[in-house]
């Protein structure tokens, strides 16, 4: 039994450091590097490029919408031109990073609301699908199970990779609970562990109204950014690793 540990890196902007990449890379077998456009810098990206070239993680493409000052959590209205084009940017912009670092993108993952968008919005998860073609090497996707995305792709010839989140809460309907509401980021480390080692064995996640939801899922994410992401990761893996389950890249 496997399963990947994804956690999101490269967020820091200029003087503004957000979470500890080099830290949380000694846990996680994937890393999504933000682009530019929600968050990072060019010298942060390529730091963080080099430290998971250096810890043996693989490199994902974390694209989102156009939108720093709002970390990319407000859903924009393009066109699906103009976000295939941005998102064809940022992998452009990533990879050039990557390559000097000695790596390379293996894998793409949307983030914030461009992730939740596309688990329903036609156009924009197709704009998203266009841009991964163009761009050329068939790259995995990454995105929340039973998204209109993950279709998408699957019916382009990309590969769909379906993931869990250690960190969120989720509905009942399997949807994670919008952020600012109840119950939305879990912080118990121990918790949250046990939460995912029972996923890995029977595929099912605690809603936050108690009931079990079944969660599909090829990859598990840890937000860079919650308070305690590195005590997180840690415990998450070791907590997987003890139940006899290997921690490995889905690339």
């Amino acid at each position: 039994m496997r399963i990947d540990l994804n956690s999101d890196v490269g967020e820091s902007f200029g003087s503004w450091t957000m979470g500890d990449d080099a830290a949380i890379l000694r846990s996680v077998s994937s890393a999504n590097v933000a682009c530019g456009f929600h968050a990072g810098d060019p010298s942060g990206i390529a730091r963080t490029c080099r430290e998971a070239v250096a810890a043996g993680v693989v490199i994902g493409a974390h694209v989102g919408y156009r939108d720093l000052a709002g970390f990319g959590r407000r859903f924009l209205d393009c066109s699906p031109t103009e976000l295939a084009d941005d998102v064809l940017y940022q992998l452009g912009a990533l990879e050039a990073l990557a390559r000097a670092a000695g790596g390379g993108i293996r894998y793409v993952k949307p983030h914030g609301a461009l992730y939740n968008a596309i688990v329903h919005h036609e156009a924009h998860a197709q704009a998203v699908v266009d841009a991964v073609k163009a761009f050329g090497g068939d790259l995995p996707l990454l995105l929340l199970p039973g998204s209109v995305a993950l279709a998408r792709a699957e019916r382009a010839g990309l590969r769909g990779v379906a993931e869990a989140f250690a960190d969120r809460g989720y509905t009942p309907a399997g949807t994670l609970v919008p952020r600012g509401e109840p119950g939305a980021v879990l912080h118990d480390a121990q918790a949250v562990a046990a939460r995912m080692v029972r996923l890995a064995h029977e595929g099912v996640v605690e809603a936050v109204d108690g009931t079990d939801v079944r969660v599909a899922a090829e990859s598990i994410c840890l937000h860079g950014d919650t308070p305690g992401a590195v005590a997180m990761a840690a415990a998450v893996r070791t907590g997987l690793e003890d139940a006899g389950v290997s921690v490995r890249a889905f690339v």
